[in-house]
């Protein structure tokens, strides 16, 4: 199945900004993290087809991820 991953901020440094991916049916959001080498610790954000979701969350055909990290400052 196919999902499009779409990453914000640093995330994107010698990655992409989207880009879509042919995955098995029951991969999690924790397991694209990994595959992207983004430590879940800097994971921020993460929604689902706009909506939050979580990094235990399998994805669905069609799915649109965003990935964002955490945000510091003051």
């Amino acid at each position: 199945m196919q999902v499009a991953v779409k990453l914000f901020a640093h995330f994107r440094n010698n990655r992409f900004k989207k880009e879509v991916r042919t995955i098995a049916p029951g991969v999690t959001v924790g397991a694209i993290v990994t595959e992207l080498s983004i430590a879940e610790e800097e994971v921020g954000v993460v929604l689902i087809n706009g909506r939050h979701g979580s990094l235990d969350q399998a994805l669905a055909e069609g799915d649109i991820l965003s990935l964002f990290p955490l945000v510091g400052g003051g």
